[in-house]
């Protein structure tokens, strides 16, 4: 069993879960899947015939292209009229409206002609209709030069620029003033405008009506190709004429799929595909990576992750947009690998490219590609320590799948220059490679986008804090040189030791450079950091000194969130010393008044215990080194000693109960920590005393091998 794997009872609300993602994810990916699109050649034209022989199984029509039928919708347009009918009771009610106002006229009198004048006008524009400002700009917008007036039942066709409008109307009536000895500014006095309105109704029923049967007019094919009849050969160049042909073939097809039995069976079989495949994927998670599967943010980065190729490649292969060559598919296994490991990234990887591979006609090259691509991906990150190196990754997954295409290619029997059409390479594909690669270079600020998003935190972003140049790392190493020392000292340790049981050691290598960083707010206070001697403890009590050692803990959170430390390392602030005690303080305050009773809380660290194997590592390290500067001396034995007894106290106390850590890690560790201990502090073997007579002593002195340390 995996290390990160904790044994646990599974319950029914576990195994309802697991299925709800599964169905749920089932769902969404065949939903979008192409059902029956399968069956539809895919061709270009002017470009060679890349199948075999082709014959027309059945009749079928020749269909119009859309710029063909277009030019003969726009053919019969021109000679499209709408309906208007014209409405009597608006002159009557207008013509009304005037002589009303005419009569209560009480400026200057006008002449009784002047009336009769107006009456006139407007039974002459309303007889030839008026039409609103609205419909008037929408017949000029949709350049309609004639229209159908109609009264009843009877209908004539005018021209527009024959109908009056608003406007025209009222110009009109001032154009001919003069003809009849009306002058035109007592005229304006009279308010005409108001008397003049569209008497012209717009019926929509009538013209839709025959909007359709124009549109039914229109014949959608140009012939029929008859069962039997040879269409073309491999190689061939596809013509217009062709191309149009194979294009009705396609549509006729998808026509004649009805959802049958069939379907339903297809439906079934996709259903079931991707179910397995998503069973698996989680069946690894619950195996071998269960601190992924418990881990809401790992749960969400995965499914995104799983989820938005296989639906891009369905997407592009539904509308036939682009080439699928034209995904950057590696960068699930990078950001996979970058957040989580490689055995991880591998294996989401596989089951990526073969769930995209269902909506593909020939997947072989497809999957063989991606599938190398992703390998080269992985490999290429495997001590990720920059974030440029995300370029020399997409450079690597691009050449070795444009070789490997073309391996794929020759071994097809195709060719780089030759006179046959059908057997020349397609270097289109290499072109979309090519792209795929520079998209793949937008991994590098989608990266630190995950990062924010999902709250993780990668090597790169470890490597760049562990820089002894970041403010608070420059601060620490000024303020309190001492503890900085000491935990440049703990990191070099802890990074080794992971290295030998296979833990991250990065992670607990920047984890230890800020284990101590509370220690900031009362450096003097801290053994390392103490000079001349001065030991400001002296003039406290041991509980007082106790509260400002456990306080370190505290300290360190709050300039962590200060800082904008990623979560991963605030834990190994919190758990470096997990729920242990201020020994010393304790001790000292028990021997002193050893009849009092003493509250075990004011000198116990706020913990939590370690629950991953770095911060155990971090943990064991961080006492054996501190520790290990109070020998009296360094010899193999007393160092030896002295991490046994730590590091046996530590698994006694029961820190290590809540991580997954084993006895073979612990062991591995005193062993590298007596090792490297040994030659940080230049141990020497310890000589054993000559024991001699008295008198023989006396007579020749001291032996040179007796000389003590």
């Amino acid at each position: 069993m995996s290390r990160y794997n904790k044994p646990t009872d599974r319950t029914w609300k576990d195994f309802f879960i697991r299925l709800l993602i599964i169905a749920s994810a089932t769902f969404i990916l065949v939903w979008f899947l192409p059902r029956g699109e399968r069956t539809a050649m895919t061709f270009e034209a002017n470009k060679p015939w890349p199948y075999g022989r082709f014959i027309a199984p059945y009749d079928f029509p020749i269909l119009k292209t859309e710029a063909q039928l277009q030019r003969e919708r726009d053919s019969l347009m021109k000679t499209y009229e709408p309906y208007f009918e014209l409405q009597q009771r608006v002159e009557n009610q207008q013509v009304e409206a005037f002589r009303k106002a005419f009569r209560k006229y009480d400026k200057e009198p006008l002449p009784g002609h002047y009336r009769a004048f107006v009456e006139m006008c407007l039974h002459e524009i309303y007889s030839r209709g008026v039409i609103s400002n609205s419909d008037l700009q929408t017949l000029q917008l949709e350049k309609i030069s004639h229209i159908h007036i109609f009264q009843g039942t009877e209908a004539s066709s005018y021209a527009v620029s024959d109908i009056f409008s608003e406007k025209s109307a009222y110009e009109y009536i001032f154009s001919i003033a003069d003809q009849h000895l009306v002058n035109k500014q007592k005229l304006q006095q009279l308010n005409l405008n108001l008397y003049i309105k569209g008497n012209l109704l717009y019926d929509e029923e009538k013209s839709n009506k025959l909007l359709e049967d124009l549109e039914h007019s229109v014949i959608a094919s140009s012939g029929y190709v008859q069962a039997g009849q040879n269409i073309i050969d491999r190689g061939d160049i596809i013509t217009e004429e062709v191309y149009q042909i194979l294009e009705s073939y396609n549509q006729a097809q998808a026509a004649r799929q009805q959802p049958t039995r069939d379907a339903r069976l297809q439906l079934l079989g996709q259903a079931v595909y991707v179910g397995l495949i998503l069973l698996c994927l989680v069946l690894y998670f619950d195996l071998f990576r269960q601190d992924y599967a418990n881990n809401i943010r790992s749960v969400l980065l995965l499914s995104l992750l799983v989820l938005s190729f296989p639906l891009m490649t369905s997407f592009l292969m539904r509308h036939t947009l682009l080439s699928v060559y034209l995904i950057p598919y590696a960068m699930l296994p990078i950001f996979v690998r970058v957040f989580m490991d490689s055995r991880t990234a591998f294996f989401t990887h596989v089951c990526m490219i073969l769930l995209c591979a269902m909506s593909l006609r020939y997947p072989f090259e497809f999957i063989t590609t991606q599938l190398l691509g992703g390998l080269i991906a992985i490999y290429s990150l495997r001590d990720l320590s920059e974030r440029s190196q995300i370029i020399r990754t997409a450079f690597m997954v691009t050449a070795v799948a444009v070789v490997f295409y073309m391996s794929i290619d020759l071994m097809h029997g195709r060719k780089f220059f030759d006179g046959n059409s059908a057997t020349l390479i397609d270097w289109r594909i290499y072109t979309h490679i090519v792209l795929s690669g520079l998209l793949l270079l937008f991994a590098y600020p989608l990266m630190y986008l995950l990062e924010r998003i999902f709250g993780f935190t990668s090597n790169v972003t470890l490597v760049e804090l562990s820089n002894i140049n970041n403010v608070l790392l420059r601060r620490l190493s000024e303020q309190a040189p001492g503890t900085f020392q000491h935990s440049m000292m703990v990191s070099n340790l802890a990074a080794e030791v992971a290295n030998k049981i296979g833990a991250k050691s990065q992670l607990v290598r920047t984890g230890a450079l800020y284990h101590d960083i509370g220690k900031l707010e009362n450096p003097e206070y801290f053994t390392e950091n103490q000079l001349g001697g001065l030991n400001p403890h002296n003039n406290l009590s041991c509980k007082d000194s106790a509260a400002i050692i456990l306080r370190h803990v505290t300290d360190g959170l709050a300039l962590a969130d200060k800082y904008n430390l990623p979560k991963i390392i605030r834990d190994f602030i919190s758990t470096h010393h997990g729920r242990g005690l201020a020994k010393y303080f304790y001790i000292t305050q028990k021997n002193a008044h050893p009849d009092e009773p003493i509250n075990m809380e004011d000198y116990t660290y706020i913990g939590p215990n370690p629950s991953t194997t770095e911060q155990a590592i971090l943990m064991m390290v961080d006492a054996v080194e501190a520790t290990a500067r109070s020998l009296k001396e360094y010899t193999e034995e007393s160092v030896g000693a002295l991490v046994d007894k730590i590091i046996d106290g530590q698994m006694t106390d029961g820190f290590f109960r809540e991580c997954p850590i084993t006895f073979q890690d612990i062991q591995m560790t005193k062993q590298v920590l007596k090792e490297k201990l040994k030659t940080i502090y230049h141990t020497r073997v310890s000589y054993p005393t000559l024991h001699e007579p008295q008198d023989e002593v006396k007579e020749n002195g001291p032996q040179s091998g007796s000389t003590s340390k």
